[in-house]
């Protein structure tokens, strides 16, 4: 993995205080280089909302950025850690082959999170090879960007592009990774995870890092803890309000796929 940062700015302006948590809900790790990246599919809109040059997006430095083999500068990669209801089961989860590469700090002032999907293998991967299929990855692309176009909160997705590479899904398919675009990854399985396996100081400092990043009108509660489960019910209540008005259908909703901001 190289670590030269790119020649060009695109205007990444990484933090990640995520990472400042106890490490017990994280691992550092870089993503797997590809051979071969190209660029498939570029969000030039969201980009220039996260303060990011469209030209520069394009520039093969960027790529490099999009394609895990070029780490910019202040981004700290990490795979985060959960655990969760998988169809019934209770497992120990984690991003197997997501790379959180920090949060980009906007002009407007948001935290924003900034993941690679399908950036290659992590502890938490179980034996797979942590990779994610062209076809998958634009049609994530695709349905996030029609949430958002019909005002529903979502996940976005900034780019997409091929690694030049293949892998084995009962057939052989090309290979690719998606730039996604989140308030933040923590999951209502990334408190199961504290709950299951961690301390009481552990959980305790995963709802104080969630209320201050997400729920500060609960963060001055009286009792701020339930205060916060309180806004999570409600959120997460419209969310799936808003799903049923537009004929939504979530086909995988296990914990680990709700995220807790709602």
């Amino acid at each position: 993995m190289s670590e030269k940062q790119a020649k060009k700015d695109a205007g990444w302006n990484f933090d990640n205080s995520y990472s400042r948590l106890p490490n017990f809900f994280y691992t550092k790790i870089n993503p797997t280089p590809v051979s071969s990246p190209k660029l498939v599919k570029l969000n030039a809109p969201l980009g220039a909302t996260l303060g990011l040059d469209e030209k520069v997006l394009q520039s093969s430095e960027s790529l490099a950025v999009f394609a895990g083999n070029l780490i910019p500068s202040g981004a700290l990669p990490l795979a985060q850690a959960y655990a969760g209801h998988q169809f019934g089961t209770f497992n120990m989860l984690g991003d197997g082959r997501t790379h959180l590469l920090g949060e980009q700090l906007t002009p407007q002032g948001e935290r924003i999170d900034i993941q690679l999907k399908g950036s290659g293998k992590t502890p938490y991967s179980r034996y797979l090879d942590g990779r994610a299929g062209l076809g998958p990855m634009l049609r994530e692309y695709i349905i996030s960007e029609a949430m958002f176009a019909l005002g529903i909160p979502t996940t976005r997705s900034l780019a997409v592009v091929s690694t030049g590479e293949t892998f084995h899904r009962e057939t052989e398919q090309s290979g690719a990774i998606l730039t996604r675009v989140a308030a933040s990854h923590i999951r209502f399985a990334t408190f199961q995870y504290a709950s299951h396996f961690g301390t009481v100081d552990e959980l305790r400092a995963l709802a104080d890092y969630t209320l201050t990043r997400h729920f500060p009108e609960a963060d001055v509660a009286e009792n701020r803890y339930l205060a916060l489960l309180q806004e999570v019910i409600t959120r997460q209540a419209q969310l799936i309000a808003n799903w049923q008005l537009v004929g939504f259908v979530h086909g995988v909703m296990n914990t680990d796929n709700i995220a807790i901001s709602g």
